[in-house]
């Protein structure tokens, strides 16, 4: 993991949307790092998609943060999905 990069965001969403995308990258990290409840996170996914309704910019925003992060929008999510309920992590 890079210890200290930027989360890709868009300076015209306002402070709740921030929040929300926040969250959302927090809730990756999360998968990645430890572990997070699959609930949790698909609040969070859910808080995320009302601020980015749009796949291509989803899509966007997953490889910008990819990029500075080492860590998968798409494949925390997939995983997530798939398991539906309780704990899930992506660590290695």
């Amino acid at each position: 993991m890079i210890e200290n990069y930027s989360y890709p965001l868009d300076l015209s969403w306002s402070t709740e949307e921030l929040a929300s995308v926040l969250s959302f990258f927090n809730k990756v990290e999360e998968a990645y790092e430890s572990k997070v409840e699959v609930g949790d996170y698909l609040k969070a996914y859910r808080a995320f998609k009302q601020v980015v309704p749009s796949i291509g910019e989803e899509k966007r925003l997953g490889r910008e943060f990819e990029q500075v992060s080492g860590y998968s929008l798409y494949r925390a999510t997939q995983a997530a999905k798939q398991k539906e309920q309780g704990w899930f992590s992506l660590e290695k």
